[in-house]
């Protein structure tokens, strides 16, 4: 599926300090009228940490905190892995399962360790994502997508980052990390939620040029 490109020229900062994943949320937004930005280009910009109680608590805060701070139009995400054995966890906790400094590799191998004797068919997961798109100093605006698998018992691929590499995809029968950014960047959540922030994006611009608004 190829996303239509957006109407006008808009600058549109991205509210992580996470690489990686500035450069997925880069390749789902691109087009030639959206002008994306990394939080590192407007110059130190704290982001506060991810403290609410669901992911659109945390995509809010972020968002809200970064387009006050710098006037820029932000999008910020806060994702994570939920499964369902584990009652839902990590969830809003994925990246800061463990002690700190933990790796991905260590936080990955944590998740897998708790669910050792539970069968391939209770190890159903999804991870799921939630967008906030902040005017500065308006209204915020929310997308949000999931993905659907189950979690393998060894770690497979060598793509992604985080989770990837233990979450099959149950219409692929692949992980997130063995498939390449094509594929990833049309069945993840993220993808899901990013194609909502697109729909965004259009009804903002569109507002704006029947108002005269830059």
């Amino acid at each position: 599926m190829t996303n239509p490109p957006l109407t006008h020229k808009i600058t549109l900062l991205v509210a992580t300090g996470n690489r990686a994943k500035f450069n997925e949320i880069s390749a789902l937004l691109r087009g030639s009228d959206v002008r994306i930005v990394p939080l590192d280009r407007v110059g130190p910009v704290e982001v506060p940490p991810e403290s609410g109680d669901s992911f659109q608590e945390n995509a809010r805060l972020k968002a809200v905190a970064v387009a006050r701070a710098t006037g820029y139009l932000t999008l910020a995400d806060d994702s994570g892995l939920e499964v369902d054995a584990l009652g839902g966890k990590p969830g809003v906790l994925s990246a800061r399962f463990g002690s700190p400094g933990t790796t991905d590799v260590e936080r990955y191998q944590l998740l897998l360790d708790k669910l050792i004797g539970i069968p391939p068919e209770r190890r159903t997961a999804r991870f799921r994502c939630v967008v906030a798109v902040a005017e500065p100093g308006g209204p915020v605006h929310f997308a949000e997508g999931t993905c659907e698998g189950r979690i393998v018992a060894t770690p497979r691929g060598a793509h992604g980052f985080g989770y990837d590499p233990i979450f099959e995809v149950l219409s692929l029968r692949r992980t997130l990390a063995e498939v390449g950014p094509d594929v990833k960047n049309l069945v993840s959540h993220r993808a899901q939620a990013m194609r909502g922030a697109r729909a965004i994006l259009e009804r903002l611009l569109a507002s704006w040029n029947a108002t005269g608004k830059d």
